[in-house]
């Protein structure tokens, strides 16, 4: 059902300013009518071309016109369900799209949009008559043959219309204000087509409309989609806004004495009130329980720089209680949707709270309208831009997880695959963005991504063998949830045979990851790698002689031992615990045995080291699994001098090995480069003292 339909009563001023409503039977009128004089405008699209020139003075409107002609003798005759001449559906998508800014390529390809699908009209007709751009973009928004596909029709659609997207964001807006013209008409249609059509645009066209940054028509969807699904708690909430709107509104006396403010301040600003949209009272509702007369509404102030954003907020924060907790600045941090600006809420001494969004009007124009807005992104390839081809042009607005999107949609065996895959990604309203450890760039991954989904990301296939990850620096296992803004080192096996864990799918999120594991794992049924390897006893070596410790403690006669926990070397910070027998324990001073004594009352002996340097070390070095490890490390030992008191070898896990070593060292300060030999040792990843 349409939005009138459902809620006829919605006061004027919840609809979407500047939004015309098409008057459907005038425009039947006038397509049946046929076409006007070459020397003028069909009477048709005169709204259109209003639309069109309050964004762009200078457009050429001909080619309007053109498609127009086309698009109105192919469509003549066809009827809507809702009784309209079909004509009726293009004209109304092109001026949804000319109202939020879209250029006139957009716009001539948004009249054709159904030409090629419904009509004789084919595709090299429109490249012949209109160019090349305005082909690909119809092509792309063209269904596939229900008769070729079958059920797997529709995802099989939105594939080629993301791939079509991936070249040419416009396909998408053009789909976003089809599909919000077919809800606004939806009412015609039996109630579970309507339920059908709702769930889909709930779970694939609102967050896509959402990561465009198409909030214009995000907004008007969620609201057509919410009266269709779930009717009970929309007819609420329409209940809630009609009796607030026999209320006093606290919004406007706010809303002037922000005006008198930024003015004495010397700020230009135009501040305006926003209503709330139904699913957005909805949402404060459940959140907030009984609803204060500012809730159904939000201040947009509209300043002309970026620094006047900043310059305003600190007007409003110094002259009115700002609440601290609903602070975000989305300028400096934008949105992976293009989206900027800044959150706050203040507090009047009547104890109302009013919530404020604050912007420059470009911001301003994004955030309605998104890529739309950015008008047409091939502009610098046209004008002949020097040392770009047409296969080398990129389009700017292409956005990480559309990225991400088009490289795993090739990977998915099937339609359903592909359509589960989509909604799952979808349903990510965040993301996160980690940088490589090795320089290489950055990863866009939805937020609670682990190392697992960067693997991925990064390596693709080769992730198959990745058996650990640094992040940060710190050495971390592949299930690890990753944050914003941290930095991942991942470590690949040289094993090109190995292979992903059963467990992996528990802890990946990214389509990407989760359907190139689940081939893996089809493909080899009993080569899954388990996450601990069988139990086996560890692998010790002792050596044949070792040597005292070279520290003496400020206790006569009494023997020293160097603690094996930490064994400690010169010129190490250490401390003395006096035990059992007599004997006095030397410590490094971090070591937790240290806490550990002092908070057992044990009183600490000084200790320090002999002149002589010789000394005992246990360090452990990481490593992946492979023929002759032990054999290069002992022999990398042993060219530095040190001599092996002991040698512990734990089992595999995850092709991952752990080495741990006790050394003599003639000198404490070879300890350094022993280290260094240690790593580089070829499958050695990490050594440390124990």
């Amino acid at each position: 059902m349409s939005a009138e339909a459902t809620n006829p009563d919605a006061r004027p001023e919840l609809r979407r300013r500047g939004r015309a409503r098409l008057d459907l039977r005038r425009l039947g009128r006038a397509a049946l009518l046929g076409p006007a004089p070459r020397d003028r405008l069909p009477d048709a699209i005169s709204h259109v071309a209003e639309a069109h020139r309050a964004h762009y003075p200078d457009a050429d409107l001909g080619v309007l016109r053109r498609a127009y002609v086309l698009a109105e003798s192919s469509h003549r005759g066809q009827m809507r369900k809702s009784g309209e001449p079909y004509i009726t559906h293009p004209l109304a998508v092109t001026l949804i799209l000319a109202e939020l800014g879209a250029e006139t390529t957009t716009l001539t390809a948004s009249l054709l949009h159904d030409t090629v699908e419904d009509t004789d009209v084919t595709l090299d007709q429109v490249r012949a008559e209109f160019g090349d751009e305005v082909c690909f973009i119809v092509d792309g928004v063209t269904k596939v043959e229900k008769i070729d596909y079958g059920a797997a029709a529709e995802p099989e659609t939105f594939r080629k219309m993301l791939v079509a997207t991936g070249n040419d964001v416009r396909v998408m807006s053009i789909k976003l204000a089809d599909r919000l013209h077919n809800m606004r008409t939806l009412g015609v249609m039996r109630p579970e087509k309507q339920a059908r059509i709702a769930k889909v645009t709930r779970d694939v066209l609102i967050p896509l409309a959402e990561r465009l940054g198409v909030q214009a028509l995000k907004t008007e969807l969620e609201d057509l989609v919410f009266a269709i699904l779930h009717p009970e708690e929309y007819e609420h909430t329409r209940a809630l806004i009609a009796a607030h709107a026999g209320d006093a509104d606290p919004l406007p006396a706010i809303a002037e004495s922000f005006r008198v403010v930024l003015r004495e301040a010397g700020i230009q600003a135009e501040v305006l009130i926003r209503p709330r949209h139904f699913v957005s009272v909805h949402r404060v509702s459940r959140k907030r329980g009984e609803l204060r007369g500012s809730d159904f509404g939000r201040l947009l102030v509209l300043v002309g720089e970026n620094a006047d954003c900043y310059g305003t907020l600190g007007e409003l924060h110094t002259c009115f209680t700002p609440v601290v907790s609903e602070f975000k600045d989305f300028i400096a941090v934008p949105k992976f949707n293009l989206y900027q600006s800044l959150h706050t809420a203040i507090a009047t001494p009547d104890g109302e709270v009013a919530e404020v969004i604050v912007r420059t009007r470009q911001m301003h124009r994004v955030a309605e309208a998104g890529v739309v807005a950015l008008g047409n992104p091939y502009a610098l390839a046209e004008s002949g831009a020097a040392g770009e081809s047409d296969e080398e042009r990129t389009d700017p607005t292409r956005p990480g997880w559309l990225s991400r999107l088009l490289d795993w949609q090739q990977s998915a065996p099937d339609a359903d695959t592909f359509w589960s895959s989509l909604r799952a990604e979808l349903a990510q309203d965040r993301e996160i963005t980690v940088f490589r450890a090795d320089g290489g760039g950055r990863l866009g991954l939805p937020a609670g991504a682990t190392c697992i989904d960067a693997a991925y990301a990064q390596h693709g296939e080769a992730a198959h063998g990745c058996i650990g990850a640094r992040v940060n620096g710190r050495l971390t296992s592949l299930v690890s949830p990753l944050a914003d803004g941290d930095t991942v080192q991942l470590l690949l096996a040289q094993d090109a045979s190995s292979g992903p864990a059963a467990n992996w799918l528990d802890h990946a999120h990214t389509p990407a990851a989760r359907i190139a594991i689940s081939s893996w794992l089809q493909s080899h049924p009993d080569g899954a790698r388990t996450d601990q390897a069988a139990p086996r006893a560890p692998l010790s070596v002792v050596g044949a002689r070792g040597k005292g410790g070279n520290a003496v403690a400020d206790l006569p006669d009494a023997p020293v031992r160097l603690a094996g926990c930490c064994t400690p070397v010169p010129p190490d910070d250490v401390a003395g615990f006096v035990v059992r027998g007599g004997a006095v324990t030397v410590h490094r001073v971090e070591c937790p045995a240290v806490a550990q004594m002092r908070s057992l009352g044990r009183t600490s002996v000084a200790v320090h080291w002999k002149a002589t340097a010789d000394c005992r070390v246990t360090l452990v070095a990481e490593s992946f699994g492979r023929p002759h490890l032990l054999a290069d490390l002992t022999e990398a030992i042993s060219r530095e001098g040190a001599d092996i008191v002991s040698a512990t070898v734990e089992p595999p896990n995850e092709q991952r090995v752990r080495h741990r070593y006790t050394l003599q060292l003639p000198d404490a300060t070879v300890l350094p480069a022993l280290m260094r030999a240690m790593r580089d040792v070829p499958g050695v990843y990490d050594v440390g003292r124990a």
